[in-house]
């Protein structure tokens, strides 16, 4: 089973979310979605991620552009390294993922991709009502069902919840994936690791029993 904590608010996370998806159908393996609010995680526990903000080291922040530019160009996938609202409020978004996501992944993944689409390939404000029931038209999702059922309170409560696991196992950050429970990877660019390590996996449960 692979977990996958997430935020749309993150272009490394785009870049994981489209890339997952078929490295866990190679490996028959099942996606568990976890959305959260990584905004939460750096408030708790990473406030670095402000200060580097704050302070940019521009020859990093260069590198950085170039970097995501190589990593978009090789999912076929268009990203803005800098929106025009950013860091976005992704609350409402996230709690759409919550809310789609309950009884099975049908609408969450299309949903959840739009927006990554929306914000990150269109620079338009997920946090504003009106891209979100454009989200929710592009998808076949009622709106006003939508906006009904973000504003549930239990589904406020398992974003919190999700947030709040992932960093009692150790998560910082998004995207945060978990193999079997304990095995963590951080990011877009440890996908290789977790394919080596399904590799294994799969070794190892093909090899015959010792006599």
């Amino acid at each position: 089973m692979i977990e996958f904590f997430f935020d749309c608010s993150s272009p490394w996370t785009y870049l994981a979310f489209h890339n997952i998806q078929p490295l866990a159908k190679e490996f028959a393996q099942e996606i568990v979605w976890r959305p959260i609010l990584v905004g939460g995680i750096f408030n708790t526990i990473n406030p670095s991620v402000y200060a580097q903000r704050e302070h940019p080291v521009e020859a990093k922040l260069a590198y950085q552009k170039k970097d995501m530019a190589d990593w978009a160009r090789s999912a076929g996938l268009a990203i803005k390294m800098r929106p025009t609202v950013f860091p976005v409020n992704s609350v409402k978004a996230m709690r759409g993922c919550i809310f789609l996501g309950q009884d099975s992944s049908a609408q969450m993944v299309p949903f959840a991709r739009t927006v990554f689409e929306i914000y990150w390939g269109e620079d338009q404000d997920i946090s504003q009502d009106a891209v979100l029931a454009e989200v929710c038209r592009r998808v076949g999702v009622d709106a006003q069902t939508f906006f009904a059922g973000i504003g549930q309170q239990a589904i406020k409560d398992q974003l919190k919840a999700n947030t709040d696991e992932v960093m009692a196992r150790g998560g910082f950050g998004s995207p945060t994936i978990f193999l079997d429970r304990t095995d963590m990877y951080f990011g877009n660019d440890r996908l290789p690791l977790l394919r080596e390590a399904l590799a294994r996996a799969k070794a190892a449960a093909g090899c015959p029993s010792a006599a």
